[in-house]
């Protein structure tokens, strides 16, 4: 059976490749985030900043899918992802950038906003979930990996902005 001329199955992608990206994304895009809005909070207003770039890219992405062919969100699906918007990208993400402008670092951003998995444990914890040890041990971990990273960093907060970006981390984590 050929099969090279199947749209439907696609060639086979080394399995380290898939993982390589993820990694990229993770230490690179992600990583790199709290740096730019440390350097953007220095000449934009900070919601501003925040809400033009969300702005434009749900704008493109609402262009792609309708040139797709995707149909128009329903009323619920758009009452459902306001509420998820307005935790992750206002409470969250706005609640970061105006972190970084009242003086937080982005080392301590980045430390603060890695509690987000511990966040969502407590809330999980709320709604009856058991968790297992190995969870839990993850997420410490983790959470000492970032402090190991940040060693020798300069790294400062003023009391509002750490209450600001702990507020964020938790609206992420219910998000």
């Amino acid at each position: 059976m050929d099969t090279s001329a199947s749209p439907y199955l696609a060639p086979r992608l080394p399995r380290w490749l898939p993982l390589l990206a993820a990694f990229f994304a993770l230490y690179v895009v992600w990583g790199s985030t709290y740096l730019v809005i440390r350097i953007g909070v220095a000449h934009w207003p900070p919601l501003l900043m925040a809400g033009l770039r969300f702005l434009i890219a749900g704008s493109l992405l609402l262009g792609w899918l309708r040139l797709r062919g995707t149909p128009w969100p329903t009323a619920r699906e758009t009452a459902a992802a306001a509420v998820i918007g307005i935790l992750l990208l206002g409470i969250g993400n706005g609640g970061v950038t105006l972190a970084e402008h009242w003086g937080v670092t982005s080392g301590i951003a980045a430390l603060s906003i890695a509690t987000v998995p511990l966040f969502t444990l407590l809330f999980g914890l709320l709604w009856g979930q058991r968790n297992t040890l190995l969870e839990w041990a993850g997420i410490a971990l983790g959470l000492v990996g970032i402090a190991l990273l940040n060693l020798g960093d300069t790294m400062s907060a003023t009391p509002l902005g750490a209450a600001v970006i702990l507020l964020a981390a938790a609206a992420w984590a219910f998000g």
